[in-house]
């Protein structure tokens, strides 16, 4: 991805922000604007359409979820600690932009994928392969009881970024500090271990 100016960058934050809340990746421009504290001729000045804007939140998924590639091909960790951090970092990335579901939802939906799109795709079950397989290995089981555990393992750390009232039940933003991640996923962990 092309380096992005500061104002660039707020733009796409804001944009993902907004798919999130609003759960759709059909954002008025103007909103995004509003939501960016910047005018309309901002948006139209970095971008030149709302497809190219799209497009570059797509490679900014793109290159955060290769950094969850990155930790998982790491061999500074074991398997348990690569987990963890893998974890930790699609739950700091979920509860940053939580328009992230919802921008491969809606790219798994259109009629003809453009190439971002495919490649978003492709690199998310990559990586969803490689932390199925990564689980198995730490929480050990027969198929079934594997692919349920991925399953939970998943809905984990999916559910709880993505709805904040399960957060703010707690009387706060339970999950937002790393420390607290961390701590939820080993006990994650441990407890699929005992299952």
């Amino acid at each position: 991805m092309r380096e992005l100016k500061s104002i660039e960058e707020r733009i796409l934050d804001r944009a993902l922000y907004l798919m999130g809340i609003r759960r759709t990746c059909d954002i008025p421009i103007r909103a995004i604007a509003k939501e960016a504290s910047v005018n309309v001729s901002a948006i139209n000045y970095y971008f030149r359409t709302k497809e190219e804007m799209l497009r570059l939140v797509k490679e900014f998924y793109i290159e955060n979820t290769m950094t969850v590639s990155a930790i998982l091909d790491s061999e500074q960790y074991d398997d348990e600690e690569k987990l963890m951090l893998a974890g930790n970092e699609i739950m700091e990335y979920s509860l940053r932009f939580p328009g992230n579901a919802v921008l491969v939802s809606d790219s798994m939906k259109l009629p003809e994928m453009d190439d971002t799109s495919k490649r978003m795709i492709r690199i998310s079950d990559e990586v969803g392969t490689r932390l199925r397989i990564l689980l198995r290995k730490v929480v050990p089981g027969d198929e079934a009881a594997g692919n349920f555990k991925y399953l939970i393992f998943m809905s984990s750390i999916n559910y709880p970024t993505q709805y904040d009232g399960i957060v703010y039940d707690f009387g706060g933003r339970l999950l937002d500090e790393r420390e607290n991640r961390i701590m939820y996923l080993k006990m994650l962990i441990k407890a699929l271990k005992s299952v």
